[in-house]
């Protein structure tokens, strides 16, 4: 009785602990993406291209694949390869999407301060 009891409260407090708050890198950029036709994307309405070994995780932290995603516009945090090719990408919960401010640029990025432990970007 006593093990089914506990067994209980453990299942019940589960979702709980699947709800981890997820922490970005500091070159994560924030912008608009939309996916016209598998590789190829807006991200800030400008025409780009997924990177070769890209990922693009849910707001629960699944992975998504692309096509899947045709046609959507999506609030994300974004990094990009050397060539600027979208690498990770991160769809944003509406909780997410509403820390601000968030940098759009790398030229924000490198002005601003991060936080890691806050996940909080401050202009100087």
């Amino acid at each position: 009785m006593f093990r089914c009891a506990l067994m209980a409260a453990v299942l019940a407090a589960a979702p709980a602990f699947a709800q981890n708050a997820r922490t970005f890198p500091a070159n994560a950029l924030r912008g608009e993406l939309q996916v016209v036709q598998p590789p190829e994307v807006l991200l800030n309405g400008q025409p780009a291209r997924l990177a070769p070994c890209s990922r693009i995780l849910g707001p629960t932290n699944l992975l998504q694949l692309s096509g899947g995603l045709v046609g959507q516009r999506f609030v994300v945090n974004y990094t990009a390869d050397q060539a600027g090719q979208p690498l990770m990408v991160w769809i944003l919960s509406p909780a997410e999407a509403a820390r601000q401010p968030w940098p759009k640029t790398p030229a924000e990025a490198s002005g601003w301060l991060f936080d890691p432990a806050a996940q909080a970007w401050t202009k100087p």
